[in-house]
């Protein structure tokens, strides 16, 4: 690197958080500089399948931000084009069973008085929306403003479009502090960025930058497969899942859970998800969660059962204890912002979480209610196992 840089913002972290923090901070006038040990995408949102969705979330904070990151997103895309391949193709929950469709209506008729738009669909009239459902199944919920995006190029052209300085393959060392224990930068392995803000988008490692400035922000992994199929015509019309994946999301269960979650992609092949698992950051293989994804997509969509996967691929969701994320200014160490531990919801999130983000460090009020979210609310003996 050379002579030491100089900036108004160090964002830690290349993946769609990073992406969108710089960004919307380079909109708001910031010099952005961004920094990752590894590439572009290359933690969580090179393995994530692009959800960008409401259907999946109660009433509550992270409803909120997801509905404001949907009309981010949307603007985005007006100004994209196809480059990131944007698609509104709305989602379909469907129940299995009468007792799920109940406890499914229940819930979406919460979301409705939050904001969402969801439309209850007969089980007569299911195959209208997704012909190649599974027959017998109880009925669903229609959610127009769920979404798709490529996750890895979205973050790639936001980092492009924020004309940000980006720095790939620097892993951060140490974070300096001034006398007043404020940071002032970040040192990497090839020299020392100086900036009066450091913004924490480290993704599932962001516990450990946390802590490099002694603070505690119980960050862990969840493992998660997604399997590929060969490509295909477009047979799977929407993000379509069972009522289970919404309680699946919100377990603190740390064993392997499964279930069914399929959709198509503009680029032919089905992407099958989803499961969780607590296993660290255990990369290896696991046939009983493949197989579980395998049995959960063919009950949803028989067709499947014919259809080759190519490959498959696993990838570790940023899980906070309460499941929110962790999002503006830590009260402990002036100057850092904490943007991470999103779970599965990160590519969903990330517009909201960069513009909320870009709001505080201009010294603008933000537009949601940070509170839920603020990251010194974890006691430091509140820790996952894993």
């Amino acid at each position: 690197m050379g002579k030491r840089l100089t900036c108004d913002v160090v964002v830690v972290g290349a993946g769609m958080v990073g992406a969108a923090c710089a960004l919307y901070a380079a909109r708001a006038g910031l010099d952005v500089t961004v920094v990752d040990r590894g590439p572009v995408a290359g933690g969580t949102t090179g393995a994530g399948e692009g959800n960008l969705l409401v259907s999946d979330k109660e009433p509550g904070p992270e409803l909120e931000l997801a509905l404001l990151s949907g009309r981010l997103w949307a603007e985005l895309a007006q100004e994209t084009g196809e480059a990131i391949e944007y698609e509104p193709k709305g989602g379909v929950v469907v129940a299995e069973t009468p007792e799920s469709l109940l406890a499914l209506e229940r819930f979406a008729d919460g979301q409705r008085a939050a904001g969402v738009r969801a439309e209850a669909v007969g089980a007569d009239r299911l195959h209208l929306l997704e012909p190649h459902l599974a027959p017998g199944l109880a009925g669903g919920v229609h959610y127009p403003q769920d979404a798709q995006v490529m996750p890895a190029l979205a973050a790639a052209h936001l980092l492009r479009a924020s004309g940000a300085r980006l720095l790939t393959g620097h892993a951060v060392t140490a974070l300096p502090r001034t006398p007043s224990g404020a940071v002032r930068g970040v040192r990497t392995d090839h020299g020392e960025i100086h900036a009066p803000a450091v913004v924490n988008a480290a993704g599932t490692w962001g516990g450990e930058l946390a802590g490099l400035a002694g603070v505690h922000l119980p960050v862990l992994p969840r493992r998660g497969f997604v399997l590929v199929t060969e490509p295909l015509p477009r047979l799977v019309r929407h993000k379509v899942y069972a009522a289970d994946y919404v309680a699946d999301v919100a377990s603190d269960s740390a064993a392997l859970q499964t279930s069914p979650v399929v959709e198509g992609t503009a680029a032919g092949p089905v992407l099958i998800g989803a499961s969780r698992e607590r296993v660290g950051f255990d990369r290896s293989f696991s046939l009983p969660a493949v197989r579980a994804l395998a049995a959960g997509a063919t009950r949803l969509f028989p067709f499947l059962a014919r259809v080759r996967a190519i490959r498959t691929y696993a990838g570790f969701r940023p899980y906070l204890p309460d499941h929110l994320p962790a999002i503006g200014p830590d009260p402990r160490v002036p100057g850092l912002f904490h943007a991470c531990g999103h779970e599965g919801a990160g590519i969903g999130l990330a517009t909201g979480t960069g513009h909320l983000i870009a709001q505080v460090l201009s010294g603008t009020a933000a537009e949601l209610d940070l509170t839920p979210f603020r990251p010194e609310r974890f006691p430091r003996d509140e820790v996952n196992t894993v």
